[in-house]
């Protein structure tokens, strides 16, 4: 077995040695196993707490920034001396689109012909699928017809489809979309990559005017700009009000982490929309055109290309975006489920910077080693994390056997452990009520009794935790470890809208 194949299996036997050991000790040592869950789970109520400070300080953060005119700030910020007009920066949107529908599109334009931003220095690029067929690139005409005109260069481009050393994804149309708009528009127009900012988002992405005006200030703000990647806040509610419970809590819980990690930015990683230099993209060499993840993957090739000189810069701003849905509640958990486990696909990204820090030996031993641990243990945690909290407080009592149940520590786990639990419930006591302080102001269709509603499904956590973190988190570091046949494909996350309300329904 090579280097390279025996890291894959690196997050997939951590997994599995925690799930085996579960059931070993608990019937070999149940004593140490119930001291050690008692243990995990004050830990886990600690974590909880400390996560829950950083929450609301993203919070507090975002909602202040969302109520700034960016572009004044831009304005008061800017003199010769800085050599940093805002006015010179052009905004490149690349948009990697599959078969979605009209009205999908539709409103990510739409959204985009209302930032607060000159539409003279924007570039955007609407990237289809070859393979989509003529449905997508009837769409694509349609939005060229209407919103041609209203940025300083608009272009449709197709990524054939079967190049050879790729798979069908969206990295490697992202990376033929930047490659296109590269030769056919920013070279002729002699613009300099240092002063173009390239967003690519998914096609569902509806960004708040602000957007590029808070970027662009954030840019100009930062230590070394050219080294970082501008991430913002993903907010799942495009779709609210046609969502399901156990899709919005699913997808209140990814932005929450996001949000946490926001405010522990030495810990951020990209995800989903992102933002950064086009010079640092090109040094880069674009997306990789072989992998699913290749949103998170992104961070780590500028991480390797500057020798981990290298950051995710938080944004502390929203971009809009698609829950999970369908026509149907067992479609939309199917949904849900393949959605994550596509997410947790990537610890594909762990054997990759096992091999970038075994072959770059100028990256400090701290950042290798503070990486490594924060990776793996990641998605250990991901996939492990919410079995121990709740199979560990009675599983010795299963399996440590009559001399183990007879003793005072036996009798008293399940009590401590659900007390334990019951208090870390208050974090998401306060997810509910976040869920609803976080809702833009055009869920303009919800009553009363909907927000009822939106704070009793965080009842459903404790469920969602396992069926739609644990598993499909096993599943693919499992079929990671497996390789060959095993290996998972890029899965596009179905979108779309109801005919009659206009909203999320999930159907193509």
């Amino acid at each position: 077995m090579s280097m390279k194949r025996f890291f894959d299996t690196v997050p997939g036997i951590c997994t599995w040695l925690t799930l085996i050991l579960m059931f070993l000790l608990s019937w070999l040592l149940p004593v140490w196993v119930s001291i050690f869950i008692i243990l995990f789970d004050v830990y886990w109520l600690l974590k909880t707490i400390f996560l829950s400070f950083h929450l609301r300080a993203t919070f507090t953060e975002m909602k202040k920034n969302m109520k700034i005119d960016w572009l004044a700030r831009l304005e008061e910020r800017r003199t010769d001396k800085e050599d940093k007009d805002w006015r010179d920066i052009v905004q490149l949107v690349i948009l990697p689109m599959y078969n979605e529908p009209y009205e999908v599109v539709r409103e990510s334009f739409l959204r985009l012909a209302a930032a607060h931003y000159p539409k003279d220095k924007m570039i955007v690029v609407l990237a289809l699928e070859a393979r989509a067929g003529t449905d997508a690139r009837e769409t694509g005409n349609r939005i060229e017809a209407e919103f041609k005109d209203t940025f300083y260069k608009f272009l449709i481009t197709v990524h054939p489809d079967g190049l050879p050393d790729e798979i069908p994804g969206k990295g490697s149309n992202e990376s033929w979309a930047g490659m296109r708009v590269k030769e056919g528009i920013i070279d002729p127009a002699g613009i300099s990559y240092d002063r173009i900012l390239v967003s690519v988002f998914d096609i569902d992405t509806q960004i708040f005017p602000e957007y590029f005006g808070r970027l662009t200030y954030t840019f100009f703000s930062s230590h070394d700009p050219l080294r970082a990647i501008y991430q913002p806040v993903p907010l799942f509610v495009n779709n609210l009000s046609e969502s399901n419970a156990l899709s919005r809590v699913v997808s209140f819980s990814c932005t929450f982490w996001q949000m946490m990690q926001q405010s522990r930015p030495e810990r951020l990683t990209s995800f989903s929309s992102q933002s950064m230099s086009f010079e640092t993209l090109t040094e880069i060499g674009f997306w990789q055109k072989d992998i699913v993840s290749e949103d998170s993957r992104i961070f780590w090739q500028g991480f390797f290309r500057y020798h981990g000189d290298f950051r995710t810069e938080p944004l502390f701003f929203p971009v809009a975006m698609d829950a999970p849905s369908a026509p149907t509640f067992w479609g939309t958990m199917k949904n849900i489920y393949k959605q994550q486990r596509r997410w947790a696909w990537g610890s594909e990204n762990v054997p990759y910077l096992l091999e970038g820090f075994r072959e770059d030996k100028t990256i400090s031993k701290k950042k290798r080693w503070y990486w490594t641990f924060n990776a793996i243990e990641g998605y250990h945690s991901w996939a492990t994390n919410s079995l121990m909290i709740f199979a560990l407080g009675w599983l010795p009592l299963f399996l440590g056997g009559k001399h183990y149940n007879e003793t005072l520590l036996a009798y008293n786990l399940p009590h401590i452990t659900r007390f334990i639990i019951m208090l870390s419930m208050i974090g998401v006591a306060s997810s509910a009520v976040l869920s609803i302080l976080i809702l833009p102001p055009r869920q303009e269709k919800l009553r009363i009794r909907d927000y009822g509603v939106y704070i009793l499904q965080w009842v459903l956590m404790p469920f969602t935790l396992i069926i739609f973190g644990a598993l499909p988190g096993i599943e693919a570091q499992t079929r990671l470890a497996l390789g060959g046949k095993w290996r998972l494909g890029f899965w596009v996350t179905p979108k779309g809208r109801h005919p009659e309300t206009g909203r999320g329904s999930g159907k193509r």
